[in-house]
């Protein structure tokens, strides 16, 4: 019999060898089982920091056996456009199910991928289809591989076990706020990728979503080219799912213009915020700061008209160059798995509405571009990003150098106002909510903070509209998924709306 045991507090100096020891005293034996079920950490009160477990065990040997898959026989073609989170565990779970996934993506695998990256950061030699925001794994290959969500997904649970199989850390599976590291991330896409093949599927790497074919309604084909050979081909299948990610900008209207229905999103905009990670870590946790991994936190500010929020937080991270058209400046956020860099980072995002720069399908993209050229060409046309340190953006003063916190932002950066690059009703929200934030973490308002622009792809600015069928209203076929195509935010919940279609898909199919 199973023995679970909730609230289990541990000292920040004990080892969690200490959590066998409590079951062996309940048992009166050594546990032949033994499982972490929970771990979080307990700050609130910074003279008492804890951890805090559930766990679960047996002094039998127990097997965890969960029901196979159903797998389908003779499986139709299924393309999946796009290799981020959504379509790689989509492609992972139709595998799993039978089906031989062809997975179409514009840039190149990891491993090229992060070349192009790096002599972007180095060179200022931009790829457009290969970058921080495509290619292989997708954007959130480049940042943490934070897999906290607060949606309540009951795929969530897949998600994680997904990454783990291919090789995340087990504490993933436990662990509240879990998350894999970029550097770690590699390792974990690329076996995912090794795994589809074995299966059966393929990959058509450096190749771009161009159009498909309709009959009556419904996907016949879709056509494709390779952007290094200008090649098209035609695969036909009357399934594909579009996990685009929020950058696919070109794809977006290429569907609008072939009748796909979607419709425009509000979304936010805004800047990385830099402090030093000793500095937050300290806010965090006190005097025990030293025993503790990178503290991270959770901002959001309503004493703006604007809500203020902080998104994507990187402890003991950097800011990267995450442009991936030429003549604009986006930033993002990236952190290893040890988090053991100078600074910590988060983007600072103020909500925008449509008011602010339109009603059309495409105007908020538009405006997404437009501050991303105005950022490009305010530091000087070469990809550097424009930054001004807190206390310089709160009085209106242009900063001329760094004080105890410097940028980390590889590409460079140049010193500029950034009420040139941001829209008003943003720039008078940051300068109201910063020191409101400071009430909640001390030091957040830190004159020397620096704060880097611009951080405009927060999310997709349209969202193509599915129905129950969670196919196209549109083309029946059409499977729209992920984070670019408004489903979702973030790495767990487009993982989690990636496999939730594959199921779907795998429903209609089984006796087929």
């Amino acid at each position: 019999m199973i023995i679970r045991q909730d609230n289990v507090k541990l000292n920040i100096s004990e080892s969690e060898s200490r959590l066998v020891d409590i079951a062996k005293r309940k048992l009166k034996r050594q546990p032949k089982y033994f499982k972490i079920l929970k771990k979080s950490l307990d700050a609130r009160d910074k003279n008492n920091i804890h951890w805090v477990y559930s766990i679960a065990f047996s002094a039998d040997e127990e097997r965890e056996n969960k029901p196979p898959l159903q797998k389908v026989t003779n499986p139709p073609v299924v393309c999946v456009v796009g290799a981020g989170p959504a379509g790689l565990c989509c492609a992972v779970r139709l595998a799993d199910r039978g089906f031989y996934p062809v997975v179409i993506e514009r840039g190149g695998d990891v491993e090229s991928r992060s070349a192009a990256v790096d002599l972007f950061c180095t060179q200022k030699i931009l790829n457009e289809n290969c970058n921080v925001q495509f290619g292989e794994g997708g954007a959130g290959t480049f940042s943490d591989g934070k897999l906290n969500t607060q949606t309540h997904d009951g795929y969530n649970r897949d998600v994680l076990e997904t990454f783990y199989r291919f090789g995340a850390p087990e504490e993933i599976l436990y662990y509240n706020k879990p998350h894999i590291g970029s550097d770690k991330l590699k390792g974990v896409v690329k076996a995912m990728r090794q795994y589809i093949i074995s299966c059966g599927g393929k990959f058509l790497f450096d190749t771009v979503f161009t159009g498909f074919v309709q009959r009556d309604g419904a996907l016949k084909s879709v056509i494709v080219k390779n952007v290094l050979t200008g090649q098209e081909s035609e695969i036909i299948t009357d399934i594909a799912v579009l996990a685009l990610g929020h950058s696919a900008r070109d794809t977006f209207k290429m569907l609008n213009e072939n009748g796909v229905y979607m419709q425009p999103r509000d979304f936010a905009v805004g800047v990385r915020i830099e402090h030093l990670a000793s500095e937050i870590n300290r806010a965090q946790y006190g005097s025990a700061a030293h025993l503790l991994p990178a503290a991270d936190y959770k901002l959001v500010s309503h004493a703006h008209e604007r809500t203020v929020f902080t998104f994507c937080m990187c402890p003991g991270g950097v800011v990267i160059p995450a442009a991936s058209e030429q003549g604009g400046v986006v930033v993002n956020g990236m952190s290893n798995y040890d988090r053991g860099g100078v600074n910590s980072n988060s983007a600072l995002m103020v909500q925008l509405k449509k008011q602010d720069f339109g009603e059309g399908l495409f105007d908020g993209m538009d405006f997404q571009r437009k501050i991303e050229q105005a950022a490009y060409r305010i530091a000087g046309s070469n990809y550097g990003a424009p930054c001004q340190l807190y206390g310089d953006f709160a009085s209106g003063r242009v900063s001329d150098k760094f004080g105890e916190v410097s940028s980390s932002y590889a590409a460079g950066t140049t010193f500029a106002p950034l009420d040139k690059v941001l829209p008003n009703v943003a720039a008078d929200a940051l300068r109201v909510a910063i020191p409101d934030m400071d009430r909640r973490l001390k030091g957040f308002a830190n004159p020397y903070a620096v704060m880097t622009g611009v951080e405009s792809r927060f999310s997709s600015p349209v969202r193509i509209e599915r129905g129950s069928d969670l196919q196209s209203v549109s083309v029946k076929g059409l499977y729209p998924c992920g984070e670019g195509s408004g489903y979702s935010g973030g790495i767990t919940s487009s993982a989690a709306d990636g496999i939730k279609v594959a199921d779907f898909i795998c429903g209609l199919h089984i006796n087929s």
